[in-house]
């Protein structure tokens, strides 16, 4: 059987890797034509779109961008058409999958959605969006099962959460070595550059206040190492490696997290956070009016309420990211908080379940 997966960033790339892994289990004849990253591309993925040509985020940036989203949209169907795939899975990245998903429902395509659009949270209208062009649509947070059947009628599927499965996997191998025996604070600053930028040249100069610790930042391949170097600024208590998120939060006391499933990884991982997002004036202005969370992690979202904190737009700033760094040093209470986070989320083997019920319909 011929899948074409679709994925636009970091997280995306590794859930549609797994994916890859455990369809070529029941079906070793399997073939995959995909848009993500390196995990995807070793998993046995074609990846014919990477994720650097993909990552743009908030409004402002699609705008400036909008010859090349346009590009790659008929880029997209000219390529899914000449593949003639079985089977088309969208992960995430809604604002590309959902106009991918329309057109190739459309042209007689099986549709698969894996990790819902966070309508929850705004653009409440793509529900309509999914239920018309969405031959199943898989959801991975607790409450978004309810959320779609009680508020739309729309019945969609939920296995647990694949992160669970994917981190579990990790907690008990060795953990990275440096050459510094200082405990390891790690910084997970996205996978956009622009998302990036902002935020990570705070966060550098509050580490100058720790210099019992050592700071290393989780980098993504598809941005160069020399942009983090520039950033970094010759700074020697700070490293960055590549590709190595999950062992380097195994290695962690505590991390400095941009928000999105970084937040929930970060808590499985049971490592104290604080939680830094900052995008331009004109996305979080439009943000205001439109999104309807009272939080912007994933932890806290799943909670219901502030288990780690949040420094937005104005407030990241180094004076506060080291004041919030100082008091998650000596924070207990976080763990017993991740416990019963944890229990929440469950702990099913739900990539294998989501592939079983994928290949069934």
């Amino acid at each position: 059987m011929k899948y074409y997966i679709l994925a636009g960033e970091a997280s995306g790339d590794l859930h549609g890797s797994k994916l890859i892994e455990e369809i070529k289990k029941n079906d070793s004849n399997s073939e995959f034509r995909s848009w993500g990253g390196e995990l995807m591309s070793k998993a046995g993925g074609n990846v014919v779109k990477s994720l650097n040509e993909l990552a743009f985020m908030g409004f402002y940036e699609v705008l400036i961008n909008l010859f090349t989203v346009i590009k790659n949209l008929s880029f997209c169907k000219k390529d899914i058409k000449s593949y003639n795939p079985d089977k088309i899975i969208f992960i995430d990245y809604p604002g590309h999958n959902l106009r991918i998903a329309k057109w190739a429902k459309q042209e007689g395509f099986k549709t698969y959605y894996y990790i819902s659009p966070q309508v929850w949270a705004w653009k409440e209208n793509r529900v309509e969006t999914l239920k018309k062009y969405i031959d199943e649509l898989y959801v991975i947070l607790p409450f978004e099962k309810e959320f779609f059947k009680t508020k739309h009628n729309y019945k969609v599927n939920y296995f647990g959460n694949p992160v669970l499965n994917n981190i579990d996997e990790f907690i008990n191998k060795k953990r990275l070595k440096f050459k510094s025996k200082k405990p390891i604070i790690s910084i997970l600053p996205g996978s956009r550059k622009q998302e990036v930028k902002k935020i990570l040249i705070d966060i550098i100069k509050a580490t100058n206040k720790f210099p019992d610790h050592k700071f290393v930042i989780a980098g993504v391949t598809h941005i160069d190492k020399r942009f983090y170097k520039r950033l970094m600024k010759g700074n020697k208590n700070i490293e960055v490696v590549f590709n190595k998120t999950y062992q380097l939060l195994n290695s962690s006391v505590c991390s400095i997290v941009a928000s999105g499933t970084a937040t929930l990884e970060t808590a499985l991982f049971n490592v104290p956070q604080i939680v830094c997002y900052r995008t331009n004036f004109f996305n979080y202005f439009i943000a205001k009016f439109f999104v309807k969370i009272k939080y912007i992690s994933l932890v806290n979202i799943i909670m219901g309420r502030e288990i780690i904190k949040e420094l937005i737009q104005n407030n990241v700033s180094s004076i506060k990211i080291e004041k919030e760094l100082r008091k998650l040093l000596n924070n207990k209470k976080i763990n017993n908080d991740y416990k019963s986070l944890r229990k929440i989320m469950g702990n099913d083997n739900a990539t294998q379940k989501i592939v079983s019920h994928i290949q069934k319909n």
